[in-house]
């Protein structure tokens, strides 16, 4: 199965996700935007309205789609618009891209939950858009984290 988030800086969630028991790999990319084959320098420009993004391949009878949006959840402020740390720009929102009818369900009832238990001050602005084309980020992106001993 897959799933694809937008939380900020792509290599923090990627590492995060790819140490999650049942996903089996992950890639870094763009999705959301209108430029095809959008580079890391044009999408950092804030002109293509993408969004720096994780897609994730995992197996549902280790993990649950319910039990990875926890993780998305968890681990980047889904109230701030356009902003993670110190990360500001269209690309670093906060989204949910769904591939199906199911995980838009989900996904939307997560967030309902999430916004009725008032663990944030503010109101959630997580947009929940079906999944367009993700685009790869150039290799040097992928595994980040673990390549530079960071993880």
């Amino acid at each position: 199965m897959k799933a694809t988030f937008g939380a900020g800086c792509f290599w923090h969630v990627e590492d995060l996700l790819n140490k999650t028991k049942g996903v089996k790999s992950t890639q870094v990319g763009y999705i959301g935007g209108q430029l095809p084959n959008p580079t890391y320098e044009e999408v950092c420009a804030d002109k293509t309205g993408h969004a720096e993004a994780v897609e994730v391949e995992y197996d549902p009878e280790e993990i649950s789609y319910e039990e990875l949006l926890d993780v998305f959840w968890n681990n980047h402020n889904p109230t701030t618009l356009n902003r993670q740390g110190p990360d500001v720009g269209h690309q670093y929102r906060s989204a949910i891209f769904i591939h199906n009818e199911e995980q838009k369900a989900i996904a939307e009832k997560s967030k309902q939950d999430l916004e009725k238990s008032g663990r944030f001050e503010n109101s959630i602005v997580t947009e929940i858009v079906p999944a367009p084309t993700f685009y790869k980020a150039e290799e040097y992106h992928q595994k980040y984290f673990k390549k530079h001993g960071f993880s």
